[in-house]
């Protein structure tokens, strides 16, 4: 196969675009999973499970589908509820800057949009939250405008049908992987054929053992005639994931405990946590502790024992996180290093938003005063 560049890419211009979509539509009509998404023609409905399937796999977003919508059945619902309860309720889906948009794009639909999801593209695009790839799910989906998406699942299919060997990240190839999705994006059924797309790329042209013998595109797949679709699309050589040891504190006043709210900017903005962060080289585990809870709280501690070690591994980063059990001593609590701070009955950290890696330490924490 030729280096990987947009310029050695061959067979960009679509190969028998009516039989693509005609195929396509058949093989979804029989093999469409029933999902809770599809039995909904509510663009409200279509819209938040849009956002939840970002980065995350249908199996783990149906429940919180599900729930999401029990809680919050409209957007003026969404909208008129407290951070603090959507983040709960987005607890453990991951990517948790989703959640905050959701809720923030609820109140502009409701005060700029009469409560109703726009229809067009461009308007969509305004809403937070929403770029081109969702902004054309939901007007196809949602709306039935012929729009097109371009999402991991459409790009893989793509690549290996019209075998564009160039870098998908890269402007050029992204361009070309556009044009080829607005060509083939079916007039007349633009959602199914989205939503056809979609789901060959999660259960058929999978990224490694793609089942080719099932596909209905095989006939016309370039990249299948010369066996090279395990080698599209093109994959750069990934990168050392850094890795953190960061140290947090149990602070007990009182029979309570000190919480903070992160900052809404940061990473896991606006969920809960308990203070810390990471150890500086050359501090012990303890001084670490006191330090980070101090800069972050204004509070002095007296830190004890280690309670556990967690170990998470983020998107682009993997942390080993050492909590520990401290007592208060003096100083008033306050927000520098964060948005909030809370002193907390251990009974009920479970009302409250936490991070992965902050569930794990309470779990521990639980475990521990049975």
């Amino acid at each position: 196969m030729n280096t990987p560049t947009a310029s050695t890419s061959n067979n960009c211009k679509p190969l028998k675009t009516s039989k693509i979509r005609v195929n396509l539509l058949k093989w979804f009509a029989t093999n469409a999973r029933d999902l809770p998404w599809r039995r909904t023609d509510d663009p409200y409905a279509i819209w938040v499970s849009e956002i939840m399937l970002q980065q995350t796999q249908v199996a783990t977003v149906i429940d919180y589908y599900n729930r999401f919508l029990k809680k919050f059945p409209t957007v003026e619902k969404l909208a008129r509820a407290r951070q603090d309860t959507v983040l709960k309720l987005w607890e453990g889906l991951g990517y948790y800057s989703r959640g905050r948009n959701l809720h923030k794009a609820a109140k502009v639909i409701v005060d700029d949009y009469n409560g109703q999801l726009p229809d067009t593209i461009d308007e969509l695009q305004k809403i937070p939250g929403i770029g081109r790839y969702t902004a054309g799910a939901i007007a196809s989906i949602a709306f039935g405008k012929p729009a097109p998406i371009l999402d991991g699942n459409v790009i893989r299919i793509l690549c290996r049908i019209f075998r564009i060997t160039g870098n998908p990240k890269e402007t050029e190839t992204q361009k070309i992987l556009w044009q080829l999705a607005e060509t083939l994006v079916s007039p007349k059924h633009p959602g199914d054929f989205n939503e056809a797309m979609m789901e060959l790329g999660a259960t058929v042209c999978v990224p490694t053992n793609p089942a080719c013998f099932d596909c209905p595109l095989q006939k016309i797949c370039q990249a299948y005639k010369r066996d090279e679709q395990e080698k599209l699309p093109y994959r750069q050589k990934a990168k050392p994931v850094p890795h953190y040891t960061i140290v947090v504190g149990i602070v007990y006043k009182n029979d309570k405990i000190l919480i903070d709210k992160r900052k809404q900017n940061a990473l896991l903005g606006g969920l809960w946590e308990f203070p810390g962060g990471k150890k500086q080289k050359g501090e012990s585990f303890k001084e670490a502790v006191a330090r980070e809870v101090k800069e972050e709280t204004a509070v002095d501690i007296n830190v004890g024992k280690r309670l556990c070690i967690v170990k998470h591994v983020y998107s682009h980063f993997k942390i080993t996180l050492h909590a520990y059990l401290c007592e208060y001593t003096s100083g008033a609590a306050k927000a520098l290093a964060c948005d909030a701070v809370k002193w907390v009955k251990p009974e009920d950290l479970e009302k409250y938003a936490f991070p992965a890696a902050n569930v794990k330490i309470i779990k521990a924490l639980n475990a521990a005063t049975k």
